[in-house]
């Protein structure tokens, strides 16, 4: 079931969103020409969220209070950003770009260009962060927008769950258009995980294990639901939003 649209109307382009979608693609081809040149693992280790690294940092700052210590944990915790946008797979980047091409509109346009800028990076954020809280010891790089597209699907159901997504069905090589609700693509999500092996780029130390994927996805689904709500603005939440 592939998703390529919803029911609802917009008001205004969602210029952070496509940003976004070009900002993922620009360094999914910078991660190719790494991947061939064979530099791909050197960047993985440095700008993918490694919790082991994160939380042993933490711990040296927090008990010896040194300023060096402190910077380090600075650049340590940077990888919580650049994470987000470097990606294992083929598979991965466009599972990941499909859904927010066709959530993310929707999210920005009823939050705001400018705090759904802020709502997308601070719950990719947060779900790393607890990653890293209930998995401090793990050594594998964490990596891909995975939590925040997670989110803007939870923020999308709890503003829009009467919103009908336009799927393509296909059958072959045949390609059927349906239309199914939107609550159907949260039981989606996660099953399309099963597949972002597909296309994996060579990295040697691994990455995203699947069973740490699973549940995070799922936090990164609560806090989008929550902020998405908390944040959304008053104005628009009384507006009709659904095309007849």
């Amino acid at each position: 079931m592939i998703p390529i649209g919803d029911n609802l109307s917009s008001r205004h382009q969602p210029i952070v969103n496509y940003f976004l979608i070009g900002l993922n693609i620009i360094w999914f081809l910078w991660e190719l020409k790494l991947n061939v040149a064979g530099e791909l693992n050197t960047v993985i280790q440095n700008w993918g969220v490694v919790p082991a690294r994160i939380s042993t940092v933490a711990a040296d700052a927090i008990a010896s209070g040194n300023p060096a210590a402190l910077v380090a944990l600075g650049l340590a915790a940077s990888s919580l950003f650049s994470a987000m946008f470097l990606h294992s797979s083929l598979s991965q980047i466009l599972g990941n770009l499909l859904f927010l091409s066709v959530f993310g509109k929707a999210v920005e346009n009823i939050l705001g260009h400018g705090r759904y800028g802020v709502f997308y990076l601070l719950c990719g954020v947060l779900t790393s962060v607890v990653q890293i809280w209930v998995q401090p010891m793990l050594s594998v790089p964490l990596l891909g927008a995975n939590g925040a597209i997670a989110a803007i699907l939870g923020a999308y159901l709890v503003n829009f769950p009467q919103a009908k997504i336009d799927s393509i069905l296909p059958m072959v090589i045949v390609f059927i258009p349906v239309e199914v609700p939107a609550l159907f693509y949260l039981f989606w999500w996660f099953v399309q995980q099963i597949f972002y092996g597909i296309g994996s780029l060579n990295i040697a130390v691994g990455a995203n294990p699947v069973d740490t994927a699973y549940w995070a996805h799922g936090v990164g689904l609560f806090f989008g639901a929550v902020l998405g709500r908390l944040m959304a603005k008053r104005e628009n939440k009384t507006l009709t939003r659904y095309n007849t």
